[in-house]
């Protein structure tokens, strides 16, 4: 009987031992689990974070200038409703959602024009994306559209691999890609078609 009670008290003992064992290894993984959630809930902020803009500006009116013996030259002045500024990123960059206009003054003040719905600036590299609706009026009338452009505000050189149509007096010129200066006086065609006038 004594050993009929001792076997069944170690029993016991085992099956509280095992029970306290199973109490502990629960509250650690619950532990865990809530410890784990909580740090992804933080990676996910950071993240979520690192993808939001740094700022955002309203109503802009950046200007460009040269210094030209000893004056202040206006190059170009952007003007758009809003701005988001990633400078955060690696690779930095100033969104435009709503759109741009873009004036480009030559060195004597005449105006070239560039509107886009859309556009994305990298300062490293001087880079403006132009997207959706870009029109490109010269200072003489001439107008060149298409859908998405380049333009470096450094070289002052625009660049397109879409298909375009550039409207000036001697007739419509139509293509898919060119790369010119602002003014189209070193203008270059991929694929070209339109009106030509060929000197004899």
């Amino acid at each position: 009987m004594d050993t009929a009670f001792s076997n069944g008290a170690k029993d016991l003992m085992r099956l509280r031992h095992s029970y306290s064992i199973f109490n502990i290894v629960t509250a650690f993984v619950v532990t865990m689990f809530f410890s784990c959630e909580n740090d992804f809930s933080e990676i996910q902020k950071v993240g979520v974070l690192q993808n939001q803009p740094i700022g955002e500006a309203e109503q802009i009116d950046l200007k460009y200038t040269e210094l030209v013996e000893d004056s202040i030259h206006l190059k170009a002045n952007l003007i758009s409703p809003k701005m988001l500024d990633y400078s955060n990123r690696d690779f930095s960059f100033s969104e435009f959602p709503e759109g741009i206009l873009l004036k480009v003054y030559d060195d004597d003040g005449k105006i070239t024009t560039i509107t886009s719905r859309y556009a994305i600036f990298y300062p490293d590299t001087d880079i403006i994306d132009l997207r959706g609706d870009v029109v490109i009026t010269t200072h003489n009338g001439e107008v060149l559209e298409t859908d998405q452009l380049y333009y470096n505000e450094k070289l002052e050189w625009v660049f397109t691999n879409r298909p375009w149509v550039f409207k000036r007096a001697a007739g419509p010129l139509h293509g898919v890609g060119f790369d010119s200066d602002k003014d189209f006086k070193d203008f270059e065609m991929l694929e070209m078609g339109g009106d030509f006038e060929l000197d004899n």
